[in-house]
């Protein structure tokens, strides 16, 4: 008889480790699965952000480069043979042809080819300055050609590639939420599997999930830090390279002018409008922060545009300790001087000021500018909430209103008014949130 119980025992052994596998394989099968399935979609994430960081390169340093060379090419400065240009043209197609190699980019995938086209576009004009200065009495032919055209397609370039980023940083948040979504699934799946182990065999499950859970959990985590540091170089790509030229070109009349308390004070503002630009890297800055940034722009704008622009910045000392998102308000600023004062003859104010209602931070940029048409606010309306602003004005004010919604919450933003002949009102509206309260409650507007 013993051997008979003996063999019974195995044979129940076998049965139990048959229970065991045949619980089991679906949970590695599906394990396998998934984590094959997010290797695949985190490749295409890294893939899709490194897209991002090359075209923020790109569009940062592109034009400013390309115009400036251009303008030594012309002046004489260097020899065609000694001239950069073509080479820059080889390497941002390059760029181009290596972004055109991501996968599924949709419309992205058009805007890479418009951009082709500018540089072949650029190209052509180079080709024509170079054939110019081989002829005498050309220079004026060639400014004509570097200040009509070719600055305006790298402005082209420039804003392209603006939109190919903007887009490629929606997709990137779809892609994150779409990864989160899956980690929930996955989660929930595994807490499935886990339980009818637990019923069925009493051991070893819980400890599974722990297992599978906690590196996705913290490649999650690094994925976010990583798309957060690739939006905050798009805000930094964002800075008008033409503002530090014309500041540069008003300093230089300055000093040759010998108005020398003039080129101190245009030098330190826009030394300190650098500094709060940058700011440490941090993405939320206090409002004194951010006046002291918007300060420093509109006193050398003032310099510039010393017949037609006046400003005031009426904020009371006591919100200096809010939050906002930082260059939320210089370029609403800058929208209201280009767009609103210097097409008014005669010049207009700037004013901006704030106020408290509630749990609310409400700032107001207004110009006395030449306002706008009933039908242009409405299409200004409008794009501040379509995914797909089609004007570089609108662009402005929509990725500004888009950050304060992503810090904040959609019930926070901008809303615009205007009167044609008039002026423009743009309302900006933020949660009342003071330092202490961001530095000891909310990690993530670090």
């Amino acid at each position: 008889m013993k051997p008979a119980a003996e063999q019974q025992e195995r044979n129940l052994a076998k049965r139990i480790r048959a229970s065991y596998i045949a619980l089991l394989v679906p949970y590695v099968i599906f394990a396998i699965v998934g984590l094959a399935y997010f290797g695949r979609v985190y490749s295409r994430y890294e893939e899709m952000l490194r897209s991002v960081v090359a075209a923020s390169q790109f569009s940062l340093d592109f034009k400013k480069d390309f115009d400036y060379e251009t303008y030594l090419l012309i002046a004489g400065n260097v020899s065609p043979e000694e001239s950069p240009l073509f080479g820059m043209l080889a390497d941002a197609g390059r760029v181009v042809d290596d972004l055109e190699q991501v996968k599924d980019q949709g419309e992205n995938g058009k805007r890479l080819q418009s951009v082709g086209k500018y540089l072949d576009n650029l190209e052509t004009y180079i080709q024509r300055i170079d054939d110019n200065l081989s002829q005498p009495d050309r220079y004026e032919e060639n400014i004509l050609i570097w200040e009509n055209d070719v600055q305006i397609v790298t402005s082209l370039i420039r804003d392209t590639m603006n939109e190919y980023i903007y887009y490629e940083n929606r997709a990137l948040m779809q892609a994150q939420q779409e990864n989160r979504a899956l980690v929930e699934d996955f989660l929930k799946i595994s807490v499935g599997i886990l339980a009818v182990i637990l019923i069925a065999a009493l051991i070893f499950s819980y400890v599974v999930p722990l297992r599978i859970t906690r590196p996705i959990e913290e490649q999650v985590r690094e994925e976010q830090m990583r798309l957060r540091k690739a939006e905050f170089e798009l805000l930094q790509a964002q800075i008008n390279p033409h503002f530090l030229y014309n500041t540069l070109d008003a300093i230089v009349w300055s000093a040759e002018a010998g108005n020398e308390k003039q080129v101190v004070r245009m030098v330190r503002s826009l030394s300190e409008f650098f500094r709060m630009s940058l700011n440490k890297g941090k993405e939320i800055v206090t409002v004194r922060e951010e006046l002291m940034h918007v300060r420093s722009y509109l006193e050398i704008q003032q310099v510039r545009y010393q017949d037609i622009l006046t400003y005031r910045i009426d904020v009371p000392e006591e919100y200096g300790d809010r939050r906002i998102p930082k260059i939320t308000l210089q370029p609403l600023v800058e929208n209201a001087l280009y767009h609103g004062i210097k097409n008014r003859r005669g010049g207009g104010a700037i004013t901006v000021s704030a106020r408290e209602e509630d749990d609310l931070l409400i700032l107001y940029v207004r110009d006395d500018g030449i306002g706008m048409s009933a039908e242009r606010l409405a299409q200004i309306r409008e794009g501040l909430t379509e995914q797909a602003p089609e004007k570089s004005a609108i662009y402005g004010l929509y990725n500004v209103n888009e950050r304060i919604r992503l810090d904040f919450g959609e019930e926070y933003g901008l809303s615009i008014d205007s009167e044609e002949g008039t002026g423009t009102t743009v309302e900006i509206r933020l949660p009342k949130i003071s330092t202490e309260i961001v530095e000891n409650q909310t990690p993530a507007l670090q």
